[in-house]
């Protein structure tokens, strides 16, 4: 008997904790001071509805009639696109065990809090915290060197993550009550704060306020896109597990464009309080795209210099990390879920030694990323993963279902039990078919492009090596794609002990349901 949702709030708020995550607080923001504020949200919005909202759509319909893992689902789809799955699956291995670190680092920057007491007005101290603490040497070198600090935590995150599902969506459903409302209380209260320093209205202007010429540039373009498209938790095999939970009288149009929406009013919350308190503390000008610089290194300058008490500096650092705590244990535990469901699907494992066992073994990989090159390692896979291997995904996974299916028994069942609202044909059939394939290659092709122009080696301005780009970045993008060939291996030579597949189609499903 399949698990399900205790409630359809309990779906809600896991698939909202998933989408929303640390890029919601740290890179959305610092996009959106990159590219022109409210342009940025303009091309935002646009991606969302497009691209964002259907591909959202398709992999929890998908999954819900299936009531299979990413695999599983896609193979429903066309015996030959299984692998399209194990892309998926793969794409959140490599995912979560670099996302444990950075959640590892959050948690380090929570403990320490303690220490902006004594931090007033020292911007350079502020900004060292972090660096001195993990022992980076920036680049690709540093492999014999430990933070020890950093390890605790990060045997403490993987930890935390095995507990909130160990028990699959009961313990899910309890958890993400917490973890998805807490944040939202946390900015709130950041965001006020940030309203009421001198010269926060510049911060916010510079939010809201369009500059229209943005919009020629078309790197805004890739990167609202890109945004939305990895910001929904897509193309990771979450969703497809999330959605096979479900029960079959669900409303998934409803249900998405809450997810959706909801992501998206967080990123602008997180927005009004990165934009008011910059501008607040005078470093409006210094906000990066780079997630981790600014949670690490710019932010705490801000923090330090929100106000001459430094017990009140002191909390507003608690409230801001426990806030990325929050946002980041609901977005790791979700990727291992995807990854977990899928494996015990395919090979019927017990549920809960396979999520103990997945962890045991990412959690020993994920020591890599706390060595002194572990932060130069973990910026290389986060670029390949996220401009190649998410990209190619997101295209085979609607080639599959726009091409190798009949799309419209997607739609279907999409709008099975949806009353009026329903899911448009002219909105959906386009997106899947031709508009998101389309979009998502041209990203990976501007992505190819560009990193050939820069030589071929990414990061190479910041020291990193070639050998490094080969072993972290091609050789792991290489075996991604590679994932299904594997588990088709895998099938084989099980199949000789007695192994039986389940490789039922999308309409023997359907006859076995009725």
């Amino acid at each position: 008997m399949r698990e399900k949702w205790s409630s359809r709030s309990a779906f809600i708020l896991a698939a909202i904790g998933s989408a929303v995550g640390l890029g919601n607080a740290w890179r959305f923001p610092g996009l959106a001071a990159k590219y022109g504020g409210g342009a940025f949200l303009f091309v935002y919005l646009i991606a969302m509805l497009v691209i964002g909202i259907p591909l959202l759509m398709m992999e929890i319909s998908v999954s819900r009639y299936t009531r299979q893992g990413a695999p599983g689902s896609m193979r429903a789809l066309n015996k030959k696109t299984e692998g399209v799955g194990w892309l998926a699956v793969s794409n959140g291995i490599g995912i979560s065990i670099y996302y444990a670190a950075v959640f590892a680092w959050v948690i380090l920057m929570f403990f320490m809090s303690f220490k902006f007491k004594d931090l007033t007005g020292n911007t350079e101290a502020a900004s060292n915290l972090w660096a001195d603490t993990i022992k980076t040497t920036g680049t690709t070198s540093g492999f014999n060197t430990i933070s020890w600090p950093v390890l605790g935590c990060l045997v403490l995150a993987w930890g935390l993550a095995y507990l909130c599902i160990r028990n699959g969506t009961t313990t899910v459903g309890k958890v993400v009550k917490f973890t998805v409302s807490l944040p939202v209380i946390c900015l709130l209260i950041m965001a006020v704060r940030g309203m009421m320093m001198p010269g926060a209205m510049a911060g916010f202007a510079k939010l809201f306020i369009p500059d229209w010429t943005a919009l020629a540039d078309s790197g805004l373009w890739v990167d609202a896109i890109g945004q939305v498209f990895y910001s929904l938790s897509t193309s990771m095999a979450i969703m497809f597990a999330y959605g096979s939970f479900l029960d079959k009288d669900s409303n998934i149009v409803i249900d998405t464009i809450i997810i959706a929406f909801s992501d998206m009013f967080i990123s602008i919350l997180a927005g009004i309080v990165m934009f008011t308190t910059m501008a607040g503390v005078g470093m409006l000008d210094s906000m990066s795209s780079s997630g981790i610089a600014t949670a690490f290194i710019i932010y705490p300058q801000a923090i330090v210099r929100i106000s001459d008490n430094g017990i009140f500096n002191m909390f507003f650092a608690f409230i801001f990390y426990f806030c990325l705590i929050t946002l980041a244990i609901d977005s790791l535990f979700s990727i291992i879920e995807g990854v977990s469901t899928a494996v015990s699907d395919k090979f019927r494992l017990d549920k809960k030694k396979t999520t103990l066992t997945i962890c045991i073994i990412e959690g020993v990989i994920s020591i890599i990323y706390v060595t002194g090159a572990g932060l130069a390692v973990l910026d290389i896979v986060d670029y390949f993963i996220n401009s190649y291997t998410l990209l190619i995904t997101g295209v085979l996974e609607m080639i599959a279902a726009g091409w190798f299916f009949k799309t419209m028994k997607i739609l279907e069942e999409l709008n099975r039990n949806t009353g009026k609202f329903k899911m448009p044909s002219w909105w959906f059939l386009p997106s899947i078919k031709f508009i998101s394939p389309v979009v998502l290659t041209g990203l990976f092709a501007w992505n190819l492009v560009n990193l050939i122009l820069s030589g071929g080696i990414y990061g190479a301005d910041s020291g990193y090596s070639l050998k490094a780009n080969i072993i972290f970045g091609w050789a792991l993008a290489a075996l991604i794609l590679c994932s299904g060939l594997i588990v088709k291996l895998i099938v084989k030579i099980k199949s000789g002990s007695g192994y039986v597949e389940d490789d039922r189609t999308w309409d023997q499903l359907k006859e076995a349901q009725q």
